[in-house]
């Protein structure tokens, strides 16, 4: 919380609109309050944007605050409150605050106004809280906190089983999947410790940068699902989980049988909003809340499927029954609509003498109620016959303007409910678990649209007459018919009572469950599900429910240890399998406090620190050989091999002309200097213009030669990226362009790769202080990102002054004939030297040994302020 106070000038706010007391309230202790919010505004500041969420913590003021003093400014100091009931849930109840100071509620003009300022959300907090103190399910638990030198090894009662899956060689099935020996293993030893059912045991997969990790979770989770081992996969954020799950169905879809066929085995579940789902097309058929609604479509009993199957059998069946109902209905209106016209001319004429008359003649109405009574039943007789007449004749009631004839209206009909049909057995199919639908009716279900187009091709045809039509359906029985219908006719009978024959099959094997409430489908969804995916966070709404075997979670060297206990605790785990990196970043800790402590330390860090026992997946197949030699030496002892994709000649390219665009180069900038910004953040705005110039040369050589590039530009200082977007703007962002840019923190950009990698590393200055730089995670990540060209920016002389990796990594450079100086380029020269003039910085040019002077037409000394002039003036460009 002190964390989000230091950045409350970028915090995002939003307007209470009305204030009541709840329900619940009660001073001093319970201070409930139900609110309405104000909507938030459609703009580019993100301030604007806010929806405030169960377990938002935030300061209510009258002022929108930019520093922590705004906060305590008179008349009204601020307080604290906590969001109870969100904007984001599913209910027409308002949202609800508990507050640490009652509100004092005004009315009319002297209502003051209130904002709401977003601090931080505590859910997860509470969450944690909640796993730490409730101590369910401690198999795993008491497993980890065991500092054994044998855990993590294979259990000795299993280590000889062969694994099979229904059938299938697993071993057979990796072998095809194109991983190699390391990941294989890794696959191999996990699934042998998903069937343990001597011990819970803990797993761990090491995967380097690069090295194929979400292809080995995905394989993985491809056999799990194969098994039907019910599997949880989490991560800490919801970026990771959508990879895994994106990567699973790339492999689900090319091995199912029936189009979308069992996919509704897999589910994923979270905030839509947080997930951006709607960007996500390829996992909406996943996505738990889109699964309701198209299920909910189905079960419901007027208009579902249940409603359209039967229909559809009666109107094959018998279609002169539905039409009389259909004419029936049409007469029934007709009449209604003539009544309703008498009785408002009826209203238009009455007179005051005619009212009284009608006091006096209501015991004449009573008398007569029986001859009323007789005529309605002659004519309800005379309905009949006509209706009999229309049917025969096969028209429409003349006096019903819009009615159909019998076989327009059975066309319609067939149309309507064929497409309902269709459109069930298609979201069925998606979208219901595989013990719930079954392969054979699946197979019947297709076979019925099968039969159901033929029959459609065959009505909206020239083939058969409506005389035709009526006889096949309505003599189909008749032998005297059939004995001498023609071809065509007996081949359109034989297909009615095919289908006939298999949707009353359907009807009888397959029913849809009777749910009355999304959250009965969503309870009954997750209940089927063999993979599960969503965050460590989340997975907490999975405590009820049946049982999970196994749970995997992905990034687990970002997930902070006492996070991991969310998932590990849920009821009936035996085995957990941890895939990660620890030295890639951490998670990430606002506070410095927590950070110090330890909070940040993940459960995959603490057991690799232990000793435990790691599959290490040992080939890369992302960077250029150049570009993965150092980071390979410097933080894996040389472990990692390069595969044979990069290794290949074609994986070089020469984007750009010189030595200096090659696969791997640190490209020395000592002009210029870091500064801070008005946010205390690092910035070098020379490196910022020759990254720039870096880009619009890539550019122009993508353009010139149709090649497709992508280009990422990493700093670990925001300033930086800041600064970077700023100058770059959005020259280069155009949708279906071959040529895109992207422009990061380290952070952001962990999990990420892009063709070009140009890292800023900002600091430049005379003492050899490179601050937070010098972390040996936050450097890894830098440096594996790349898959063809890795361009490092950067003061030589600071970084080998800084006795941190940065040193290593510039004395390598230099040995291996990488380090090029920027003036070997004219173009970053002369861009150099213009944005030095552009921001009045000057100050490293005035001495005769920087490039200002070195390539000068001529020298002359004279003071600081002459020597200036003249750079403003061009005369040294």
């Amino acid at each position: 919380m002190c964390s989000s106070m230091g950045l409350l000038y970028q915090a995002p706010t939003c307007a209470i609109l009305s204030v009541e007391k709840s329900k619940g309230h009660e001073s001093p202790k319970n201070l409930l309050y139900d609110v309405v919010f104000g909507i938030p505004k459609d703009g580019k500041n993100k301030r604007d944007t806010y929806v405030p969420q169960k377990w938002d913590l935030i300061a209510l003021t009258n002022v929108r605050p930019k520093c922590i003093d705004d906060l305590n400014r008179p008349p009204r100091l601020y307080f604290l409150a906590i969001v109870v009931r969100g904007d984001d849930e599913d209910s027409p109840i308002l949202p609800q605050i508990l507050t640490a100071k009652p509100i004092v509620v005004e009315y009319g003009e002297k209502r003051e106004s209130l904002l709401v300022t977003f601090l931080i959300n505590i859910n997860t907090n509470i969450r944690i809280w909640d796993a730490l103190k409730g101590g369910k399910n401690l198999n795993i638990i008491t497993e980890v906190l065991q500092a054994d030198s044998t855990a993590g090894d294979r259990c000795g009662d299993c280590s000889s089983q062969e694994i099979d899956v229904k059938g299938h060689d697993v071993h057979a099935d990796l072998h095809s999947s194109n991983l190699n020996d390391s990941q294989i293993n890794a696959v191999l030893s996990s699934i042998e410790t998903s069937q343990c059912s001597h011990r819970s045991s803990l797993q761990l997969i090491w995967g380097p940068p690069g090295t194929g990790k979400t292809k080995t979770i995905a394989t993985l989770l491809w056999i799990l699902l194969k098994m039907k081992c019910r599997t949880l996969t989490c991560a800490p954020t919801n970026i990771a989980v959508l990879g895994v799950a994106s990567r699973l169905l790339q492999l689900v879809e090319n091995s199912i049988q029936q189009h979308s066929y069992g996919l509704g085995d897999i589910v994923l579940f979270g905030n839509e909003d947080r997930m951006k789902i709607d960007d996500h097309e390829d996992l909406l058929d996943i996505f738990l809340k889109y699964r309701v609604k198209r299920l909910a479509e189905c079960f419901v009993p007027l208009t579902g499927w249940r409603h359209q199957l039967i229909s559809m059998i009666s109107l094959l069946e018998d279609p002169t029954s539905q039409y009389q109902v259909y004419l029936e209905q049409k007469i029934k209106e007709k009449e209604q609509d003539r009544d309703h016209e008498k009785k408002k001319e009826i209203r238009r004429k009455k007179t005051r003498k005619q009212k009284i008359k009608e006091k006096e003649q209501e015991a004449v109405h009573e008398i007569k109620k029986k001859e009323v009574r007789e005529k309605e039943k002659r004519k309800q007789k005379e309905k009949g016959k006509l209706i009999q007449t229309m049917i025969i004749e096969g028209e429409g009631d003349k006096s019903c303007d819009n009615a159909l004839t019998m076989w327009e209206f059975t066309r319609k009909r067939f149309d309507c409910t064929e497409w309902n049909l269709r459109h069930c057995i298609r979201i069925f199919c998606t979208h219901l678990p595989t013990s719930f639908l079954s392969i054979e009716v699946v197979g019947e279900m297709n076979r019925a649209l099968n039969l159901l187009q033929l029959l459609r091709t065959n009505l909206h045809g020239d083939i058969f007459s409506n005389k035709d039509l009526e006889n096949v359906f309505n003599c189909s029985e008749d032998s005297n018919y059939t004995a001498c219908e023609s071809s065509t006719s007996s081949s359109l009978r034989k297909r009615i009572q095919a289908c006939l024959e298999v949707l009353k099959s359907i009807n009888k094997k397959f029913s849809v469950p009777n749910f009355c409430s999304h959250h009965m489908i969503s309870s009954f969804i997750l209940k089927n599900a063999h993979l599960i995916f969503c965050t460590a966070s989340s997975s907490v709404k999975l405590n009820e429910g049946k049982p999970i075997e196994l749970v995997v979670i992905d990034e687990a060297a970002q997930l902070k240890e006492c996070e991991s206990s969310i998932p590990l605790q849920l009821p009936w785990i035996r085995h957990a399998i941890l895939i990660g990196d620890g030295r890639q970043l951490p998670a990430m800790v606002m506070s410095k406090i927590s950070g110090k402590a330890g909070f940040g330390r993940s459960l995959f860090e603490r057991l690799v620190s232990l000793g435990h026992r790691k599959h290490l997946l040992n080939t890369q197949y992302r960077m250029h050989p150049s570009i993965s030699l150092f980071p390979n030496k410097e933080f894996y002892e040389k472990q990692i091999c390069d595969g044979h994709n990069v290794k290949d000649e074609s994986y070089k390219k020469l984007l750009l002309q010189g030595q200096m665009y090659g696969s791997y180069s640190f490209i020395n900038i000592p002009y210029g200097k870091d500064e801070f910004d008005e946010r205390h953040s690092q910035r070098n705005m020379a490196e910022v213009y020759v990254a720039s110039e870096i880009v619009a040369k890539l550019y122009q050589a993508s353009v010139g030669s149709r090649q497709m590039v992508s280009i990422g530009i990493i700093s670990p200082y925001k300033a930086q990226v800041c600064a970077l977007k700023e100058k770059l703007g959005n020259q280069y962002v155009t949708p279906g362009s071959n040529f895109s840019v992207s422009v990061r923190s380290v952070d952001g950009f962990q999990g990420g790769e892009e063709d070009v990698i140009i890292i800023s590393t900002v600091r430049s200055n005379g003492n050899g202080s490179v601050g937070f730089l010098s972390n040996h995670q936050r450097t890894n990540v830098a440096l594996t990102r790349a898959r063809y060209c890795l361009w490092i920016l950067g003061n030589g002389s600071t970084l080998r002054s800084s006795n941190s990796v940065w040193k290593k990594l510039v004395l390598d450079a230099q040995n291996r004939g990488c380090y090029f100086d920027v003036d070997e380029d004219e173009t970053l020269l002369k861009t150099l030297k213009e944005s030095m003039i552009k921001l009045d910085q000057l100050e490293d040019f005035l001495n005769t040994d920087s490039i200002l002077f070195k390539s000068a037409r001529w020298k002359k000394f004279g003071s600081s302020n002459e020597l200036g002039n003249r750079a403003r003036a061009g005369e040294y460009l």
